[in-house]
């Protein structure tokens, strides 16, 4: 095999395997809003339903016959489904949403169909089949869904090449949103958690967007906070780990925490002293699970190809899908009473006109049916349409005992009531959209009780964890000790945040930035420690110094921008001494000049206002032309 058939034959063994994960298994259908594992486990519980419970290990084995992967692949996708409380109902340890906890084993717990999936999600006459993997048995290609089970169940899958996260919605606000998209107005759907929470959902943006979640938080006291619920796709475990993290961090400071999570989430927060439940809650949403941003990918299984579309096209697309599923139950309802009608009215056609006396002496079926026929002519126009063999076979079955004891007026009362119903199926059929709506209605009547919202919607504010984190501390300094920090005590005290860094200035013309410690020694032989100041790369240092060969004095004035943490950078040249060193940009100095022969002045003033800022390592400028012996501020 050359190297080019190797590199067809992996392209296209490739791109069958993708498009078989995308379109079989990990990707949702917009039709009935499930991925195929999902179509066939509830398929086999409506082939199995007699309204009792059934084995889930029983569940999954008849699912084999129709899913071509593992049992572990249909239990997983059963508890899923069961879980979300809408179609399945459940008996035993189906797990815990809000711990994590995992399902009992598939021998142990049971299921069944739900009455909202027997009412919404199945019917043989409308439901079109092909064949299953191995050919053996027949699948539906699609369930007929009456109801939005994309944006009810939500779907969360990975595929080659794209993945799809779709939010749940709350059922009774997608049947309001139907109901609104049939009569032409306006609608807004937000996703509704089964883990409850708070949501900010202002850039959801029809499904391409983002919500944001937090937590529910009740303060109980000054020094306790009670997690009441859970941002969906976080456990508890998962929350108490990252409260843990934070902690360990120093984002936060608890005393202890404590789970008591069983049907309801109750997770208590205790804070050690100095600690305030009212300042703690803001830290919690910044630096842990109790505030996660989530993000909406919609991406399904439209005509065999993916689609990327936005809620009210779901929406749309399921309400004609709805139309068409009841109007053609109400098409295959109106034949049934037509066909009803017909049978009824040609037996009493038969036995009221005696007709079957005609054929007591004929010979031959073939003359039967054609004596049948004959004697029906005259009464075709009470007829729907002309008998057939197989209408004039099952006039042949009529046992002569029902003959004899046939009931005319209740064959008339009979078909009275079925034309008052075959007028009714043709009056909604008329009006197929009103009769479309009627039944969303019902629906939300009976059911909408049992599904109330449980995700709070509020307007969430950008949270600065700096600006949480952040906070006041005094750093003390002593210049005779070279000691500095939160735990040096001395008159003199720098005010800084935990977030500041500290520009340090030492006598031999170098300094460092470091960050604020408790207690650090600065000072070395020879190089004592100046000042320091918090680094805000905006204050102005002025310096006058003097050369030590010439005694000529200078004056610098520069700021510290560029750094590296902790690594020592200088301000003054080699061979220079600092005499003076302030931040006040118009300070004035004295220079104490040299004695000389003949020199009849022994000092100057100077202000330093007049130098102007230059880089740290500039050289400054020139202050008197005399050697100087001494510099004193004024």
């Amino acid at each position: 095999m050359s190297q080019d058939d190797l590199k067809y034959l992996m392209r296209d063994h490739f791109l069958k395997y993708a498009s078989y994960v995308i379109l079989d298994r990990a990707i949702p259908h917009v039709i009935d809003g499930l991925k195929p594992v999902q179509r066939r486990l509830l398929y086999v519980l409506w082939l199995m339903d007699d309204g009792k419970l059934h084995k889930v290990a029983n569940i999954a084995g008849q699912t084999m016959a129709f899913h071509p992967h593992g049992e572990a692949a249909i239990v997983d996708a059963l508890v899923n489904v069961s879980n979300k409380n809408y179609l399945i109902d459940q008996q035993g340890n189906f797990g815990n949403l809000l711990t994590g906890d995992a399902a009992a084993a598939a021998r142990y717990i049971e299921a069944r169909l739900s009455p909202l999936a027997r009412e919404a999600m199945f019917n043989a006459d409308i439901t079109e089949m092909a064949l299953t993997y191995d050919g053996r048995n027949e699948e539906p290609v699609v369930l007929p869904a009456k109801i939005p089970l994309l944006l009810l169940h939500g779907a969360e899958g990975i595929a080659v090449g794209m993945s799809t996260s779709i939010f749940p919605h709350n059922f009774c606000e997608l049947i309001e949103a139907e109901i609104a998209c049939l009569e032409g107005k306006s609608y807004e759907l937000l996703p509704d958690f089964l883990t409850g929470g708070i949501m900010d959902a202002s850039e959801y943006a029809q499904g391409k967007g983002k919500v944001k979640l937090r937590a529910k938080i009740d303060i109980v006291d000054a020094k306790t906070l009670m997690v009441r619920e859970v941002c969906y796709g976080t456990t508890t475990e998962s929350l108490i780990r990252s409260i843990d993290e934070a902690a360990k961090k120093g984002k936060i400071k608890i005393e202890g925490i404590h789970d008591y999570t069983s049907s309801a989430v109750e997770i208590a927060i205790t804070l050690p002293r100095g600690q305030y439940a009212e300042e703690v809650i803001n830290a919690l949403y910044a630096y842990t699970e109790c505030q996660v941003t989530l993000h909406s990918q919609m991406i399904v299984i439209k005509d065999e190809l993916p689609w990327e579309p936005t809620i009210p096209e779901i929406i749309e697309l399921h309400v004609a899908r709805l139309q068409g599923y009841l109007q053609r139950e109400l098409e295959i309802a109106r034949d049934g009473y037509i066909a009803k009608i017909f049978e009824k009215t040609l037996e009493r056609i038969f036995i009221e006109n005696r007709l079957y006396k005609q054929i007591e002496e004929v010979g031959t079926m073939e003359e039967i049916h054609e004596t049948i026929s004959r004697s029906l002519r005259k009464y075709q126009e009470q007829l729907s349409r002309e008998p057939n063999q197989e209408d004039r076979e099952r006039l042949l079955a009529i046992p002569i005992r029902r003959i004899t004891r046939y009931d005319l007026d209740k064959n008339r009362q009979e078909i009275e009531e079925l034309e008052g119903h075959l007028e009714k199926v043709q009056k909604e059929l008329k009006q197929i959209k009103r009769y479309t709506i009627r039944y969303l209605q019902d629906l939300l009547k009976r059911y909408g009780k049992g599904y109330p919202r449980r995700t709070q919607m509020t307007q969430i504010e950008q949270l600065d964890k700096r600006a949480i984190a952040t906070k006041s501390i005094k750093v003390g300094v002593d210049f005779e000790s070279g000691f500095l920090g939160t735990k040096i005590t001395s008159d003199q005290v720098i005010e800084c945040t935990n977030f500041d860094k500290l520009l340090l200035l030492f006598s031999d013309g170098t300094y460092q930035v470091i960050p604020v410690a408790e207690k650090l020694y600065v000072q070395r032989e020879g190089k004592l420690l100046m000042h320091a100041m918090v680094a805000d790369k905006e204050t102005p240092v002025t310096v006058v110094y003097k050369d030590e060969r010439s005694h000529i004095c200078y004056g610098k004035k520069f700021v510290v921008k560029k750094y590296i943490m902790e690594k020592m950078y200088r301000f003054l040249e080699e061979g220079s001494e600092l005499q003076f060193l302030t931040l006040d940009g118009n300070a004035k100095v004295e220079l104490q000049l040299l004695p000389r022969a003949g020199q009849r002045v022994s000092k100057e003033k100077v202000e330093l206002g007049k130098v102007s800022i230059k880089g740290t390592t500039a050289k400054g400028i020139q202050l008197s032309r005399k050697p100087v012996k001494k510099v004193i501020a004024l």
